[in-house]
């Protein structure tokens, strides 16, 4: 059978658990802890997906910079500026208590700079799955499929470093540039993606044939999971991050002071783009199960 790191989420499930389930014990008292999630364009709802699942009583805004996606074939400068620019917008405006970079570049290029930036706002980042894929991998051949900007970054080749030098046995990480398929996951052409799926997983076995472990490397891809778990074949296991981004990001809320202000609205994601709201929209529907409607991310 397939193995996969993370369990499926039925859509119908996690928007029922976030409209009905409550924070107990503060109705009417605390307000809850408001969380920004920041990603490129739609991949970052995987993330979020993850997030509503593992913290159903907390408020969340989704910040699509979809203008300017896909990130990871932008420039390093440029996906800093955008990533400044937004978390300063999601402050501003809206009042979050942390941040999740739910993005394998931005963390990559960026998450540094912003910590910086705002030492008082807790920041919690996404990057590739390297660690949990090498505690799974059977023989420790390892296959990264991820963007070109996050492959090519100084972070991810700094983890793999320590990983190999600090393994009891060999590690091999094999890194496949997946140019084009967070474009297409984000138009939700679906042509485009089963071609580009074929064509990554092919060179990735093509460079090692031992890989037994696959890392998701960009928060888009778990929406084509079971296309890549079907190319790769059942003796191959899947492993994504969005598991571990939310629980860590509940460890996170969970040192943060309890507030008084009186705001118990516990209702769905407030989602904003940069791009068509709608589209969005319709991403949440599809993948989430939520159907709401999205707002302009700049006026």
């Amino acid at each position: 059978r397939r193995r996969h790191q993370r369990a499926h989420h039925r859509p119908g499930r996690v928007a029922e658990a976030h409209r009905h389930r409550r924070v107990q014990g503060h109705r009417g008292r605390r307000r809850l802890k408001t969380v920004g999630v920041f990603d490129s364009g739609v991949g970052g709802l995987s993330v979020l997906r993850a997030l509503l699942a593992e913290l159903p009583g907390t408020r969340f805004v989704y910040a699509a910079d979809s203008a300017y996606a896909p990130y990871g074939e932008r420039t390093a400068q440029d996906v800093s500026q955008r990533t400044e620019r937004i978390t300063a917008l999601l402050r501003e405006r809206h009042g979050i208590d942390a941040l999740v970079v739910a993005c394998n570049t931005a963390t990559a290029h960026a998450i540094n700079e912003l910590r910086q930036h705002h030492p008082d706002l807790p920041i919690v980042g996404v990057e590739p799955a390297l660690k949990p894929a090498a505690a799974l991998s059977r023989n420790g051949h390892i296959g990264v499929l991820a963007t070109r900007g996050t492959l090519g970054s100084a972070r991810v080749a700094a983890l793999r470093d320590r990983l190999v030098e600090a393994s009891p046995r060999p590690l091999h990480f094999s890194f496949q540039p997946c140019d084009g398929l967070a474009g297409a996951i984000e138009r939700h052409d679906l042509p485009t993606i089963q071609n580009l799926s074929e064509r990554y997983v092919q060179e990735l076995q093509q460079a090692d044939a031992a890989i037994d472990t696959v890392v998701l490397g960009c928060t888009h891809y778990p929406f084509v999971q079971d296309q890549l778990a079907a190319l790769c074949g059942a003796d191959v296991t899947l492993v994504d991050t969005g598991v571990a981004v939310a629980r860590r990001t509940r460890e996170v809320l969970a040192t943060l002071p309890a507030t008084s202000q009186s705001n118990t609205v516990n209702g769905a994601p407030l989602l904003l783009s940069s791009g068509p709201p709608e589209a969005l929209a319709q991403a949440a529907q599809r993948w989430l199960g939520l159907g709401v409607s999205a707002s302009p991310l700049f006026d």
